[in-house]
């Protein structure tokens, strides 16, 4: 196992204009980086809600290794049978029992154990079942020695740091997903857990959060239930590169916006 460990997280895939980025910019990106571990949300991939088996192999194929879900991965048909199907496709894992798919990825590469965990808040979200708990229960099952990613698909900033500082010290890294910004408040934490708010959004340059401008600022203006649709135009790449060290502490964070045009 090498003394030095890099992850990839990127942030939501919006569209066809987001997996052109990442078809067009990832493979370079990982070797660039030296990622050992490419991570990504999918949730808005198909059309911007949803995932299906299409868009989920060109995210695969493009050189992701974990696809991380959210409150929109159910929105195609099919959703069971992929959640269901394939180990590598993860929904929150605190939602209630009976939900179809997984919320933790486990990869063993090059002398490394991986596990990859999804969770989704609650604040201004569906009241589902605790993150903390959640969390809490997962990492009392894992043997140690293992590097620990938690991809945490929220709203509200209080309650990532929150998730965050609670388990500071028991995971590698903390990543928020979901609002389609990224932030600037990547830290390490007292007890060497990576942070950072939020990893920004794979997708259309000139949009608001991924779609079209002109229908969004309508929806505002007119408080009209306007559809919305995946912009056109150049697209980008947002994520973050966390540098482990060989017992899981984060070592540095790197911040990635890259113009895929």
């Amino acid at each position: 196992m090498s003394d030095v460990l890099k992850v990839l997280m990127l942030g939501d895939v919006i569209g066809d204009s987001g997996l052109a980025a990442l078809k067009k910019r990832l493979p370079a990106l990982v070797a660039e980086t030296g990622a050992s571990l490419v991570i990504a949300n999918g949730e808005n991939a198909a059309d911007g809600f949803g995932l299906t088996r299409e868009t989920a192999d060109a995210m695969f194929s493009a050189g992701v290794d974990c696809i991380t879900g959210g409150n929109h991965v159910w929105e195609k048909k099919g959703s069971t049978e992929l959640l269901d199907g394939d180990s590598r496709i993860l929904r929150p894992l605190n939602y209630p029992r009976g939900a179809p798919g997984r919320g933790l990825f486990k990869l063993e590469r090059d002398g490394v154990t991986w596990h990859v965990f999804n969770v989704q808040g609650r604040e201004g979200m569906t009241p589902i079942d605790s993150p903390f708990a959640g969390m809490d229960e997962a990492l009392g099952e894992l043997a140690p020695g293992t590097m620990v990613i938690v991809d945490f698909h929220a709203e509200a900033f209080q309650e990532k740091e929150a998730l965050a500082l609670y388990l500071d010290g028991r995971v590698s890294a903390v990543a928020g997903t979901h609002t389609h910004i990224q932030t600037a408040d990547e830290r390490i934490l007292p007890k060497g857990t990576g942070y950072i708010g939020d990893l920004g959004m794979c997708g259309p340059v000139d949009s608001i959060i991924g779609v079209r401008i002109e229908e969004c600022i309508r929806r505002n203006v007119t408080q009209m239930p306007i559809k919305m649709e995946v912009a056109d135009g150049p697209s980008m790449i947002n994520g973050a590169v966390f540098t482990l060290d060989s017992s899981g502490i984060c070592t540095g964070i790197q911040r990635i916006r890259l113009d895929a045009d």
